[in-house]
């Protein structure tokens, strides 16, 4: 198995959960993860080696991202994307009530952030990428990355325990 293969067992849930998080459609989700895999297989001699292979394939998902905004003019909020979740395998009503309205308020919080902090954010919930993979996508330092997460963190538990 070569280095390409190996990254994607690792990091294809990782794309996945991305662009699901993005795109409330397990579809899109597949699709946006089928063709960021197909751009790094066809570009991967352009990688230099600069980065890790996971931060430049998030790097070619986050522009395939944008690519998809653009062309289908993207505009739903966070909170109506959660209306389309599919629920999982939830044991109770009351625990399935309990989990979709912790979500909404946490995805609520999460969209009231302005573009470069809930991109942040996401990488690190949904993508799982570290501090210095996050730093290299958005061209900050890895300090400035887990500072910044971590305040955002705390001012997202703060005001969602002032709006209970």
């Amino acid at each position: 198995m070569n280095k390409l293969e190996e990254e994607y067992e690792k990091i294809h849930p990782k794309i996945y959960a991305f662009f699901y998080a993005k795109t409330a459609n397990r579809e899109t989700a597949q699709d946006l993860c089928h063709d960021t895999f197909y751009e790094a297989c066809k570009n991967i001699t352009s990688f230099n080696g600069h980065s890790t292979l996971s931060t430049w394939i998030f790097a070619i998902a986050n522009n395939i991202l944008k690519k998809y905004y653009r062309k289908n003019k993207y505009q739903q909020s966070l909170i109506q994307k959660l209306a389309t979740i599919p629920e999982a395998d939830i044991h109770s009503i009351e625990e399935l009530a309990e989990i979709h309205e912790d979500m909404r308020r946490l995805l609520h919080h999460i969209s009231k952030l302005d573009d470069d902090a809930r991109e942040l954010v996401l990488l690190r919930i949904y993508g799982e990428l570290s501090f210095m993979e996050i730093g290299e996508l958005l061209g900050k330092s890895e300090t400035y990355t887990r500072v910044t997460f971590h305040r955002l963190k705390l001012r997202i538990q703060k005001e969602m325990e002032l709006s209970i």
